[in-house]
């Protein structure tokens, strides 16, 4: 019994705190027991099962005193073993005073802060992982935590953050990290800078790509202000309470995107900054302008008749800011050189021109409508053919068409009624860049099978407004050519523009509030500036190049037990040759090396 007594203490000494240490102390030193100060600390049992454990007895009678012995120490020791091997939490005591704050200074007992990681909002707030990407770099929330009077991290600490890798990045790295048509994809070799295992952030997810919706909403009242409007489009009796309706949610629609990025360019300049020089998203930084523009194009009659010339240069001048950086770097070569960088999203930031020349010539305007006009057209020349001929250089383009390649169909569809607005009559110059739209937009159609076997995303709304644009183009060469072909058509296309809005407006829906996988992590912002270290020999190679040709042979036609790779290789026919005609006896030892002639 002295046996499962002592047993029994010790395990009530292990579960004591550290504020027992004090009691052993003063009982050391030979106090009185009256004077001796007591510490009490009460121990909670971690579940029902171990109370249960702790509270049964076990009792056995024996007519032989030493045999009880020996089974009640036996039943101790069962006891305890079962409560070992039962109880899964240990439970620690619950200090008090400077007590706990001595404990917590000795790492035995977390602190007050760690009990607030329960919350993910709370963690995710305090991870530091993202403090490379916001604005002030995490200065400003520890300048509050200092108030609050909270202790200040240490340097080393504080600069842990890598600076190195918030350098602007070379187009290079862009190409080199990422793949996928717009380059959003990262490749397997490379690493990011944000985690990947968890969801980032709200803002840092959110791309500048979001105003395509607006892009697509807008286009939409300006279509049926035209229907409304039109001569041609008389018999449809359309009401211009819909371009009314449309044009009130294309407003709210803006200012909602335009307020969110406002918030990211607040909270996280750093990641706007690297959309900024990521060779794709660059060019959506044309979109708020555009949207602005279809705005002023498709306001109700009911709202504004004519608006006032100085709209014109307001809305102008960013898009002029923006084509003196792009369209600089396009010509002067380097890095950004337009051979390197073509993308049918380049569409986007000539489309501008267009759009600002309608603007323009609708208010009045003449001079200033023409010289936009004529950037356009000269940059949309070269931009065409730069895409039509497609670089071995650039390789920055998919193989599959993309959604994106309806851009194509924009600008000249835009340049027809622009040009048409500024002569005062669809004229030859019109019509020229009107059917060549027309052109373009029937032979993407017909390729449906290319549009297919990717998921849905932001980049699925370059199919709306350059559809609605040719739609609103068919609208005004039929009021010039009225017969039944025209206004036939130009219901078709409307119909299908419209089908396609609908369609792609509900899926966003569907995606950001219900599945909420519109925005996932944005992997293209979060490359690091760190190349890998894995040779880029067996990486990063172009389809159809030699080098791609011959891994795929010798996975095909090499030999299992065969090590050598590079022998294995079927284009070192004459290496062979040379090898056998030198050097018999080897090849004669090994057979394996031997090659087919072709």
């Amino acid at each position: 019994m002295e046996n499962c007594m002592g047993g029994y203490t010790s395990g009530r000494s292990r579960s004591q705190s550290l504020g027992n240490e004090k009691t052993d102390a003063q009982s050391q030193s030979g106090l009185p027991h009256h004077q001796r100060t007591h510490s009490v600390s009460i121990s909670m049992p971690s579940s029902p099962i171990e109370v249960h454990l702790q509270s049964s007895k076990v009792v056995q009678f024996r007519d032989n005193d030493e045999d009880d012995i020996a089974n009640s120490s036996t039943a101790c020791e069962t006891a305890s073993t079962k409560q070992a091997k039962q109880a899964k939490f240990h439970s620690q005591p619950m200090p008090k005073g400077y007590v706990f704050d001595e404990a917590v200074g000795r790492g035995k007992f977390p602190s007050h802060s760690e009990f607030a990681t329960g919350n993910p909002r709370i963690h995710k707030m305090k991870d530091k992982r993202f403090d490379s990407f916001k604005t002030w770099s995490g200065k400003l929330e520890r300048q509050l935590s200092n108030l609050r009077g909270k202790p200040q991290e240490t340097g080393q600490e504080v600069n842990n953050l890598p600076r190195a890798e918030m350098e602007t990045l070379p187009v290079d790295r862009y190409f080199d990290a990422l793949e996928g048509p717009e380059l959003d994809t990262l490749r397997a070799s490379e690493e990011i800078l944000l985690p990947e295992d968890k969801k980032w952030p709200f803002l840092l997810r959110y791309p500048v790509s979001s105003f395509g919706i607006c892009l697509g909403i807008s286009s939409q009242a300006i279509m049926w202000k035209t229907l409304a409007t039109s001569a041609s489009m008389k018999f449809l009796h359309v009401s211009l309470n819909v371009n009314l309706i449309l044009w009130c949610i294309s407003v709210a629609l803006v200012a909602i995107v335009s307020f969110i990025y406002s918030l990211k360019v607040i909270f996280y300049f750093e990641a706007v900054r690297r959309e900024y020089y990521h060779p794709i998203r660059v060019n959506f930084f044309f979109a708020p302008w555009i949207a602005l523009l279809f705005l002023a194009l498709g306001v109700p009659p009911s709202i504004a008749q004519n608006l006032h010339a100085a709209l014109w240069f307001v809305l102008m001048a960013p898009i002029f800011c923006l084509e003196l950086k792009i369209y600089g770097q396009w010509m002067s070569g380097g890095q950004r050189r337009l051979s390197k960088v073509a993308n049918p999203s380049n569409h986007l930031s000539v489309v501008g021109n267009f759009v600002g020349a309608l603007l323009g010539a609708s208010m009045g305007l003449k001079e200033g409508p023409i010289f936009f006009f004529a950037v356009g057209l000269a940059h949309y020349t070269v931009l065409f053919v730069t895409l039509y001929q497609r670089l071995p250089t650039n390789e920055t383009l998919p193989k599959e068409l993309h959604p994106v390649f309806f851009l194509f169909v924009a600008a000249p569809s835009v340049a027809s009624m622009a040009w048409a607005r500024i002569q005062g009559s669809f004229d030859y110059g019109s019509r020229i860049a009107y059917f060549i739209a027309l052109f373009l937009y029937f032979s993407l159609a017909v390729r449906a099978n290319f549009f297919r076997g990717f998921r849905f995303s932001l980049a699925w709304w370059a199919y709306t407004f350059p559809m609605t644009g040719a739609s609103i183009a068919t609208i005004k060469y039929s009021s010039e050519i009225t017969n039944v072909v025209t206004k036939s058509l130009s219901v078709i296309l409307c119909i299908i523009a419209t089908l396609t809005v609908t369609a792609l407006f509900v899926t966003t829906l569907v995606h950001a509030f219900v599945l909420r996988d519109l925005f996932p992590n944005d992997l293209a912002i979060a490359i690091s500036e760190r190349r890998p270290k894995t040779s880029r020999k067996w990486f990063h190679r172009r389809p159809g190049s030699s080098d791609t040709k011959d891994i795929e042979n010798y996975l095909k036609f090499a030999d299992s037990d065969s090590k050598d790779i590079e022998a294995s290789l079927s284009p070192s026919n004459s290496i062979a040759k040379e090898v056998n005609n030198s050097h018999p006896n080897i090849i004669h030892n090994n057979p394996s090396l031997c090659v087919p002639a072709a």
